[in-house]
């Protein structure tokens, strides 16, 4: 009797301790339970703030990080089914859920979004208050003088752009459904576009489009082959006038294995079809200068038939005619250059953030060849001189665009809105229309008043956000020549758009 009461009590203290941590454990679930439903709860209370109905562009953060709902460590909170998912860390190839599929999950979303907005893009207006009949109006009451309202009219007509898809006809129809745009640059009075295409068997190749059947309603134009072929990487290219106005191409071409770098000046006289029944064919000059990061061909009567190229720590201006060089030292690698048209004057981007310009009377030994000095924060990826040569515009890869005044070396505008982290992208600057164009690195296009700084439209890409894809993009007043009419051309893939004006 005595033992099978030992038993008891000891089988009850174990029942009890059982049961205490039971319970314990159940007041556990309750808790985190709870601490669920109110968050749900919150976010049921509590909106998302939205920014997409002002065509902005979309933010890389997380749904979670943009909305009144706490973060739980470890947890991801779905607004659409407003619960909280488990994270797994993204090393976990079996995870469907992971940081930067959400990321890339909402950027999606909000592409789809924009492209569906694109459609009624013909109604929409870039400045409130401001659509035909009401520019007409002011402008007879005499509230516009001519210069303001043919700015806003070129603003108006941006606004209401439509995409329209270029067909390309060509004698290798196979080359062009797999070949990719890397690069498209249009010429100065925008007859022709060059074009960097990528080689599915690896490699680049060059090809030139006649815009002359840029026309609506049939956007149709012909790419002339080539008979140049390369397996290196194009840093960087420009227009170049030697023989008369763009007769070449002037290529950055990046080293491989035992072969060094070089800058090639390309005839575009080389391209089939490109040049007159006779003629011969341009001779192609090859420079020995590696690894080259930028290049710029002067139009200046004081530099005529010189280039420019922003190597390591260096900048070399060489004459295409005698091949004498004059060299520059610098303390960053130089990014991208310009020379300005009337005064004598090389203005380069450097990785370490300073634009300074190169007087070039001045001998590579002097001290005082330094004649401007301005400073970014980050690398700078562009710069382009205005007109009159007063004011230059510049970008970095922090996504910073800045108008300055050369004069007083003071920012006097920004531009907000662009993306970028790291990399080489350019900026296009239009003054006749008075319009900035630039492609961020979250592939949407965007346009600027450079009037006032103002985003009058942001385009989303037709594919995907993917930074291999990256649009290459030319804006001009006059696209196919002189009677054509003002567009933007975009190269994605293996497509060509046309954004022309209504």
């Amino acid at each position: 009797m005595h033992k099978s009461s030992w038993h008891s009590r000891r089988h009850g203290r174990r029942g009890h301790r059982h049961n205490a941590g039971f319970r314990q454990h159940g007041s556990n679930e309750r808790q985190v339970t709870l601490c669920v439903n109110r968050n749900d709860a919150g976010a049921q209370q509590s909106p998302q703030a939205s920014s997409d109905d002002h065509g902005e562009a979309p933010s890389t953060s997380s749904p979670a990080g943009s909305s009144s709902v706490p973060d739980l460590p470890g947890y991801y909170f779905d607004p659409e089914k407003k619960r909280y998912f488990r994270l797994l860390p993204g090393h976990n190839n079996c995870n469907p859920l992971t940081k930067e599929s959400i990321r890339q999950k909402e950027m999606e979303r909000k592409r789809l979004k924009l492209l569906e907005e694109e459609k009624w893009q013909g109604k929409k207006i870039a400045r409130l208050g401001f659509n035909t009949s009401s520019l007409l109006q002011k402008s007879k009451l005499g509230f516009l003088n001519s210069t303001c309202y043919c700015r806003l009219a070129h603003e108006l007509r941006v606004s209401c752009m439509q995409r329209k898809k270029v067909q390309i006809q060509s004698s290798d129809p196979s080359a062009l459904a797999s070949d990719q745009f890397n690069l498209i640059m249009a010429d100065t009075n925008s007859e022709r576009l060059f074009t960097v295409n990528d080689v599915k068997v690896g490699g680049s190749k060059y090809g030139i489009i006649s815009l002359h059947g840029l026309t609506t309603p049939t956007f149709r134009v012909h790419m002339h082959e080539n008979l140049y072929f390369t397996h290196r990487k194009v840093n960087a290219m420009c227009w170049a006038s030697l023989n008369h106005l763009d007769s070449h191409v002037l290529l950055c071409l990046m080293g491989i294995a035992e072969s060094p770098g070089c800058v090639t000046l390309l005839p575009t006289s080389l391209f089939v079809s490109n040049h007159a029944a006779g003629d011969r064919p341009g001779m192609l000059c090859s420079f020995r200068i590696p690894g080259a990061w930028s290049c710029a061909w002067s139009l200046n009567i004081q530099a005529n038939n010189c280039f420019s190229t922003g190597l390591s720590r260096r900048v070399l201006v060489t004459s295409v005619v005698t091949g004498h060089q004059q060299s520059f030292g610098t303390r960053s690698d130089v990014l991208t250059q310009q020379f300005a048209l009337t005064a004598p004057l090389l203005f380069n981007g450097c990785r370490s953030g300073e634009i300074f310009a190169i007087d070039l009377r001045c001998q590579n030994q002097g001290k005082g060849w330094k004649a401007t000095r301005l400073f970014h924060d980050s690398a700078v990826t562009s710069v382009q001189i205005l007109q009159e040569e007063q004011c230059l515009m510049a970008s970095d890869m922090a996504g910073t665009i800045k108008l300055w005044d050369l004069r007083t070396t003071k920012c006097i505008r920004q531009y907000e809105g662009h993306v970028n982290e790291y990399a080489h992208l350019p900026l296009h600057v239009h003054e006749e229309e008075g319009i900035v164009v630039a492609v961020g690195q979250d592939c949407y296009t965007r346009i600027w008043s450079l009037h006032d700084g103002q985003l009058l439209r942001t385009i989303p890409s037709p594919y995907p956000t993917s930074k291999a894809d990256i649009p290459s993009v030319a804006f001009s007043s006059r696209l196919g020549g002189a009677r054509g009419a003002p567009g933007l051309l975009m190269a994605v893939r293996q497509d060509l758009y046309c954004f022309s004006y209504s």
